[in-house]
């Protein structure tokens, strides 16, 4: 019997999201929502969790789920490696988009912006903060190539393991991180009837310009 998707809905029942208690800073609010699903999401999801989209060099979209690591005024952060699809996509353009989705809160959050590399000393000191399982992986992992199995990467993660057995692991040259800058983040919180609630935020020269967009 065929899957039917066609009746899957859920009824959103949250308050709404209303302009006249909303921050005039965006980051203030995703701080905000940030803790909120922290405190509330249950597991195994991950708060931090997002979709990350770049466009690779034929303009094709390319989606993939991270983990955002930190967040100020200058930016939202993650890490990978350089050499990775998305590494590509970003070399030949760094421009990209997150969306972050809390279920039990009934919100998403879009940000969008122009994205460059983290200064190496940034990488550096979080690299050194993984697990050492982590820090071999990302040496071992030829991320996004192709591998002949399951066995190849086995055995490419004990060669590395051999390699740092008596010494410190440092960060791979091809390995670090990212920082978005936003120009434009919209959070939306489901209501009723698929009349939702969406506030939009425009970087302008002289601050934040928000707006309500039709659901």
């Amino acid at each position: 019997m065929p899957l039917s998707l066609a009746n899957m809905r859920r009824q959103y029942t949250r308050d709404g999201l209303d302009e006249a208690r909303a921050p005039d800073d965006p980051l203030v609010l995703f701080g905000l929502w940030m803790q909120q699903a922290r405190d509330t999401e249950r597991a195994p999801v991950e708060a931090n969790s997002m979709v990350l989209a770049t466009v690779d060099a034929q303009g094709r979209p390319h989606c993939r789920v991270l983990l955002l690591k930190g967040f100020d005024e200058t930016g939202f952060t993650f890490f990978g490696h350089y050499d990775s699809a998305k590494g590509r996509d970003l070399a030949l353009n760094p421009w990209a988009a997150m969306t972050f989705f809390w279920p039990g809160l009934e919100r998403q959050v879009r940000i969008e912006g122009p994205v460059q590399r983290l200064d190496p000393a940034v990488s550096d000191a979080y690299f050194q903060s993984r697990p050492l399982a982590s820090r071999l992986g990302a040496w071992a992992s030829p991320q996004s190539r192709a591998l002949a199995n399951r066995a190849d990467l086995d055995a490419r993660l004990a060669d590395t393991q051999r390699r740092f057995a008596e010494q410190p692991v440092p960060r791979p040259e091809q390995w670090g991180g990212y920082c978005l800058r936003p120009e434009r983040l919209e959070f939306w919180q489901g209501r009723a009837d698929r009349l939702h609630d969406r506030l939009d935020y425009r970087c302008q020269e002289d601050g934040w310009q928000r707006s309500r967009l039709a659901p």
